[in-house]
């Protein structure tokens, strides 16, 4: 994981990608009212203005846009505000491609795309003056992933007040230690895990920083079940045999290490993780108990 404050193009890149994928599965939550993306259009056309509507071309990343949109015209939060500065750097990096695409037919497209790119910087710019003063921890940590050194001391203040409970800022956090202090971030995307409620989408930089941390700090047992629970979620680690190749370790103790990953999955999905029964698990392998005294 890199440091924030020093965030590539293509780092940023994938935040957004992963914002996304934790955020798009809120707002069909928002579409009670309007049944089309189309009628919504009707009913508020000031929210697909200056976007290439009716173009195949970024259409879920549109789609998604203005039903945020929407969902902050009903609700002006700083988060809200938020989430739609992210959607629309979703949508702008889709239209930087889309943008070069020589249409087939229809020549006006290209057109219509460049200026919807065009349009995109101009809101970014305007959400982002609009968010310069927020206090709101995310936006604070936003602005520091985006280059801003005030933020970043603003950001760490907040540590210890209790504002950042949230999975997403304590990994925020924890990508401040990584390389610093690799305990302290260990503990923080820990409690990051304990921090999920429900069937929410797990921040896949939480399990993967676990399991690449242990690999460095050759505390094999960690970082074979890190990686396990990561495998289990889908996440582009290694395979179960290639696992146990690198981390060879007696029979038994793979096996409680892979019924403690599928326990992890379990407890995160219902809400319940607990860092300190993961702790007393890797503690616990059956090769290093003592043996039972025969009868």
């Amino acid at each position: 994981m890199s440091n924030a404050p020093h965030m590539t193009s293509s780092g940023k890149k994938t935040r957004n990608i992963l914002f996304f994928l934790s955020a798009v599965a809120l707002l069909p939550a928002c579409q009670g009212e309007f049944k089309t993306t189309d009628s919504l259009c009707s009913a508020h056309p000031e929210l697909c203005e200056g976007l290439n509507n009716n173009d195949g071309q970024c259409r879920i990343q549109r789609t998604d846009l203005i039903w945020q949109r929407y969902k902050q015209l009903k609700t002006p939060t700083d988060i809200e505000k938020l989430h739609t500065l992210e959607f629309t750097r979703s949508y702008q990096y889709c239209l930087e491609y889309a943008a070069e695409i020589e249409p087939t037919r229809y020549k006006e497209r290209k057109s219509v795309r460049a200026t919807a790119l065009i349009h995109s910087y101009e809101v970014i710019e305007q959400l982002t003056e609009e968010l310069a003063d927020s206090q709101e921890p995310a936006v604070i940590y936003d602005r520091w992933s985006q280059g801003e050194h005030q933020a970043k001391e603003d950001f760490l203040k907040l540590e210890g007040t209790g504002q950042l409970q949230t999975p997403e800022l304590q990994l925020a956090l924890a990508s401040f230690y990584t390389g610093v202090d690799k305990a302290k971030t260990r503990q923080l995307l820990l409690r990051a895990l304990e921090l999920y409620h429900g069937k929410a989408q797990v921040k896949p930089d939480i399990i993967l920083t676990l399991a690449t941390q242990a690999h460095q700090d050759n505390n094999k047992t960690e970082a074979y079940l890190w990686s396990r629970v990561g495998s289990l979620m889908g996440l582009p680690v290694t395979n179960s045999e290639t696992l146990s190749r690198l981390y060879p370790m007696p029979p038994q103790d793979k096996t409680h290490l892979d019924s403690l990953a599928d326990s992890i999955i379990q407890s995160i999905s219902a809400g319940h993780f607990n860092r300190v029964y993961v702790e007393k698990n890797l503690s616990a392998l059956p090769s290093q108990q003592p043996a039972q005294p025969s009868s």
